[in-house]
């Protein structure tokens, strides 16, 4: 529990938790942009590059979930449907 008087111990809480915080978003923007660039290639039917996009995109998942950024239920949703898509686009 954080001191409430806001002594040295607080102070310190609340540079950790934003270096962490920042570190979190940069990883959850990797994520995204990796997300949309897999789509991208689904939407294009472009077979080579979407099996490519999906390892990346798995990967970063995993990734995340090993430092603790996503859960790995999260991870395990955003991988299934990205397979259905892409089992579409075999198809």
């Amino acid at each position: 529990m954080a001191n409430i008087k806001g002594g040295r111990a607080a102070r310190k809480r609340d540079r950790q938790n934003a270096k962490a915080n920042k570190r979190n978003s940069v990883a959850k923007a990797k994520l995204h942009d990796s997300h949309k660039k897999l789509f991208k290639a689904v939407d294009a039917a472009d077979k080579d590059t979407a099996d490519k996009k999906f390892k990346e995109f798995v990967s970063g998942l995993d990734k995340a979930v090993k430092k603790g950024i996503i859960t790995k239920n999260t991870a395990d949703r955003k991988k299934s449907r990205a397979q259905l898509k892409l089992n579409k686009l075999q198809k």
